[in-house]
């Protein structure tokens, strides 16, 4: 048996071992705690960075701590146009400090880390606003985060048939290959309203400028789960879809500031602030039970949260129990 670190050795975990020691399900039921804890999480610093001839990329600073327990930074980098070089849109690293005497702990790969923690606060407010019987998932958007997605929504649901629409067909038929692989039933598709019209869930990790959600597609009883637009020019539901739904954000401080999904709306008269019926703290904390009608359509928008990552970070460093 292998010996302990000792508690001042620097641990760094690369994508891989992020990956290895953050399953879905595990990740959600931490996130579910930490949303019940006593963690600060400032709005992230977010930097827009010009990248001559290319698209404008984005530079974030994501702290939290939890008092007398952890203290952590994301810094991340996000390249629009990477997948044309074969690279991920989204790098950075994760460092995570001891949070009494502020010594380094470890440093993580942050992207596997952020899809990861990503795609599991979604399935966190699935596991509220989504129909227990849910079992139609449309993915929209092929993108690095859209199998973690699928996969993790399908710890908290019972997810028999996966349709993936993407504006590049084929990146959708790639996806679903992969994930029909790994047992899910998973198809592309390239038609996306009648995909949306038969949907128990909808999720959507795009950095699509105009909506591709129209309300009048979306039927009674779906969850929407909008993982994109990440700044407030962005859209990926139309004004009707967020009139028709009960809206849900992870945190309302970020969605406020960030979500153009919820920012445009609310200055077109659509939706009031206090029209957000609760955040991942509420939920998770039994202030709000989440769905109440079969009938409801719900709608979670995510931004993302510091807080998401520490937890996460923190989960990584933990002995994970063995895998039957």
């Amino acid at each position: 048996m292998a010996e302990p670190d000792p508690p001042s050795a620097l641990r760094l975990l690369d994508a891989d071992a992020v990956a290895r020691a953050l399953p879905y399900a595990r990740l959600v039921v931490a996130l579910r705690t930490g949303f019940r804890a006593d963690i600060a999480a400032p709005v992230r610093h977010h930097h827009r960075i010009a990248r001559g001839s290319e698209a404008d990329g984005d530079f974030l600073l994501m702290p939290a701590w939890q008092p007398g327990e952890a203290t952590g930074v994301k810094l991340v980098t996000i390249s629009p146009g990477n997948d044309r070089k074969g690279l991920a849109s989204i790098q950075g690293l994760y460092v995570l400090f001891d949070g009494v005497t502020g010594t380094p702990q470890a440093v993580l790969d942050a992207a596997s880390l952020t899809v990861r923690r990503t795609a599991c606060a979604s399935a966190l407010a699935a596991s509220f606003l989504a129909r227990k019987n849910a079992s139609h998932l449309v993915m929209i958007g092929a993108g690095a985060l859209a199998p973690h997605l699928v996969r993790a929504h399908a710890t908290v649901r019972p997810i028999k048939t996966v349709s993936i629409w993407n504006r590049t067909p084929a990146k959708a038929e790639a996806l679903a290959k992969t994930l029909s692989a790994s047992g899910l039933k998973a198809e592309a598709v390239s038609d996306l309203d009648p995909a949306i019209a038969r949907a128990d869930i909808v999720s959507s990790a795009t950095m699509s400028p105009d909506p591709l959600i129209k309300g009048e597609t979306v039927p009674e009883g779906c969850h929407l789960d909008l993982v994109g637009a990440y700044r407030p020019t962005m859209r990926e539901a139309d004004n009707a879809a967020i009139e028709r739904a009960e809206v849900y954000v992870d945190t309302r401080e970020g969605a406020l500031a960030e979500a153009g999904d919820l920012i445009q709306p609310i200055r077109d008269g659509v939706l009031a602030e206090d029209g957000i019926r609760a955040d991942l703290f509420d939920l998770c904390r039994g202030r709000h039970p989440g769905r109440r009608d079969a009938k409801a359509i719900t709608l979670f928008k995510s931004v993302g949260s510091a807080l998401e990552d520490l937890i996460a970070a923190r989960l990584a460093l933990q002995p994970r129990p063995e895998q039957p």
